[in-house]
């Protein structure tokens, strides 16, 4: 029988020290260095800030000591100990994947993107996040540029996330798969829309690791679908357009930073806050 895991501090807390001391994390295996506050503690306070304060990391530590009766670090210290465990976020990211990967028996993935703005385009020029041309971007749906960063993600079938790439807002989709690497089972099909279009890639992933790109055909294409293939395509991509509204559901209005370091770590966040709540369960 299969029972969703909830989301709270306390099991945030315990599943994270489990990580730990499966990838011999240092502070699980030397108990006398162990700090005041454990790492487990710093990242469920940053995980829980994506998911129930907007990203406010102020708010969700005052939560942990209030509500919680957790000790917390000050806030220059918190966010300092934070950077240092960047690399572990991503870790523990590409940990999930992996079981997901397992568990997706379909060999079904989708990609799709999603930008994310730092700023508002009447603010492009007093930006100290980032500058350059390279972070303004289209949104082709919507008719409208954005200054900021595009987001690819990977999925599985049922929507959870196993692979994110970031790049500059101006980066076409078709460019980001040509420079990222898809990480997936052989025998794998990644569908996507019309923008990833790319012959040769898809040659070179079915060839090479036997991992097939299903990718929408462009009215004026080379290589036109059969009409039930075209909408079998069309299909399987609607997943990732939920799994995207939902992640996109627990982003403030604005993502507030101070570095681009800080505003990438609170977009790992998010997707960690989406990927614990709504997917991870256990057999009981």
């Amino acid at each position: 029988m299969k029972k969703y895991w909830q989301f709270t501090a306390a099991s945030a807390v315990r599943f994270l020290d489990d990580f730990f001391l499966e990838t011999n994390h240092p502070g699980s295996i030397k108990p006398q260095a162990k700090p005041k506050v454990p790492d487990s503690i710093v990242l469920t306070t940053a995980i829980i800030s994506a998911r129930f304060f907007g990203g406010n990391q102020a708010s969700a530590m005052l939560y942990m000591t209030d509500k919680q009766g957790i000790g917390m670090l000050e806030k220059s210290a918190f966010n300092r100990r934070l950077h240092r465990l960047a690399h572990t976020l991503s870790a523990l990211f590409y940990y999930l994947a992996d079981f997901f990967k397992a568990l997706n028996l379909s060999s079904q993935h989708v990609i799709d993107s999603f930008p994310v703005p730092v700023c508002d385009n009447i603010r492009i020029s007093r930006s100290r996040l980032v500058k350059g041309e390279e972070y303004r971007g289209k949104i082709a749906s919507k008719r409208r540029f954005f200054y900021g960063f595009r987001v690819q993600v990977v999925t599985t079938s049922t929507k959870q996330p196993v692979q994110f790439f970031v790049l500059p807002g101006s980066y076409a989709d078709v460019t980001a798969l040509q420079l990222m690497h898809l990480h997936l089972p052989m025998g794998s099909e990644v569908f996507g829309d019309s923008a990833y279009t790319d012959y040769k890639q898809e040659e070179l992933y079915a060839d090479g690791e036997q991992i097939y790109l299903q990718i929408q055909r462009k009215s004026n294409s080379h290589r036109v679908d059969p009409i039930w293939v075209a909408a079998y395509k069309k299909m399987r991509r609607q997943a990732i357009e939920q799994a995207f509204s939902q992640v996109k559901l627990r982003f403030p209005q604005k993502i507030h930073a101070v570095t681009e370091a800080g505003f990438l770590i609170k977009l790992v966040l998010f997707l960690l806050a989406y990927t614990l709540e709504t997917n991870l369960y256990h057999t009981t």
